[in-house]
């Protein structure tokens, strides 16, 4: 049936560049610095320089294929456009298995925060992370144009505050903290890019928003260029007042932020890190609901998910359908982790095995589509990079793993129950 509302063609460069950043940043950024500089001592500076770079490639790859097919599947279109329908089919449930656990679990950690200020009791974290969500659903329920502003000022707030935190942290600097600069050698150097290459990832949602670009042959390039540099420059900018101020010598990674802000704001930087790791992982989540609805409608309309999800709300024109159905998902696993005391660190290890698969599938699609050597490289190269990462996911590598096979066999299965109707 002929879709009767389309997308409106209402994000700015502005709004992508705020959008993107929303969706790679995250809590990381207060913890991060102060374990790699644990690790690797003032080397780790070496390991956030490096994984920024490799992580280029990957973004150029993304910002070409996002230009080229400006589409709500993002990464599943780019596998369709390679592999077929079945395989596009298979990126997207990949993509969408993560959620349940994604988003849940990274409102939980934004609560924690919150619920550090207030002394809130396991029940109240989890009502806040569960409004956390819903504030998230319904902006972006209402529209990408308010959802797009929301998210500039929130990464505008979160800008400002770790920028004050960094200069009003550049007198502590001392030359001595950069000596020895290898204090372990080279292999925590190492390991300390694999720990970071989580912290560069999310740039493959500002694909699920390529079609309500204003202009996206032109807007979605420079939006990742813009987010590229302000991500890096931050990360950079916080990983060397980590190390120049031997902030990170502390016990806890935590306090290594709270002794950055103190410098600033004393007695009250507990709390401005706590409410400041609250906004941070708004971020991510308020960008990649944005994004999953956009691939749930996606998937519903190349005829994988049932129609109704392909529907656009008549006035706000978005995927409405796909958002609300959200909620109730969202609640029930936040309701089994508040009755089950579920440990998160397990939960967050599965999207983030999930999401190493599509980056591979993504980068090998695109590695067969883009024209030009230099594209094919990286493309290329960052498909490498991702399955590397994706065999020291442990045990948790075997949830994408088993959900391929499976759905494998049901297609083989759907695809002989179709050849034996024809007999």
């Amino acid at each position: 049936m002929q879709r009767q509302v389309e997308f409106r063609k209402s994000i700015s460069w502005v709004q992508g560049t705020a959008l993107t950043i929303g969706a790679v940043l995250g809590a990381g950024i207060l913890v991060l610095p102060a374990i790699t500089a644990g690790m690797a001592g003032p080397a780790s500076l070496i390991s956030w320089l490096l994984m920024g770079l490799v992580s280029l490639p990957m973004v150029i790859v993304i910002g070409a294929m996002s230009s080229r097919f400006p589409d709500s599947g993002g990464m599943a279109t780019y596998v369709r456009q390679a592999f077929g329908p079945d395989a596009s089919r298979i990126t997207g449930i990949l993509m969408l298995s993560a959620m349940p656990f994604g988003m849940p679990v990274t409102a939980l950690i934004g609560a924690h925060y919150l619920g550090s200020i207030f002394s809130w009791p396991a029940a109240g974290i989890h009502l806040a992370a569960a409004g956390l969500l819903l504030v998230a659903i319904a902006l972006n329920f209402r529209g990408v144009e308010l959802s797009g502003h929301t998210q500039v000022l929130v990464v505008a707030a979160i800008l400002f505050i770790l920028a004050t935190a960094v200069l009003s942290a550049v007198p502590q600097i001392k030359a001595r903290a950069f000596t020895p600069f290898l204090p372990n050698g080279w292999f925590p150097v190492g390991q300390a890019m694999t720990l970071l290459f989580f912290a560069f990832i999310g740039w493959e949602m500002i694909g699920h928003l390529a079609e309500e670009f204003r202009n996206p042959g032109r807007d979605i390039p420079v939006s990742l260029g813009a987010a590229v540099i302000l991500v890096n420059l931050l990360y950079l900018s916080v990983a060397f007042i980590t190390v120049g101020s031997e902030a990170y010598q502390a016990d806890d990674p935590v306090t290594g932020m709270i002794t950055l802000v103190s410098y600033r704001w004393g007695d009250m930087a507990g709390s401005l890190v706590a409410l400041l790791g609250f906004i941070v992982c708004y971020c991510p989540v308020h960008t990649f609901i944005a994004g999953f609805s956009r691939l749930v409608y996606a998937q519903a309309r190349d005829g994988h998910f049932p129609q109704r999800f392909s529907r656009l709300h008549p006035q706000f024109q978005t995927p409405h359908v796909a958002l609300v159905s959200f909620a109730p998902l969202y609640l029930l696993v936040l309701l089994l982790s508040y009755l089950l005391t579920w440990d998160l660190k397990p939960l967050i290890a599965i999207p983030s095995a999930n999401f190493l698969v599509v980056y591979t599938l993504g980068m090998i699609a695109a590695a067969r589509i883009l024209p030009g050597t230099a594209l094919k490289i990286s493309a290329w190269g960052s498909a490498a990079l991702s399955a590397i990462i994706f065999l020291f996911g442990g045990w948790a590598i075997l949830f994408p793993l088993i959900l391929i096979l499976v759905l494998l066999y049901r297609h083989r299965h759907a695809r002989n129950k179709r050849s034996s109707g024809k007999c």
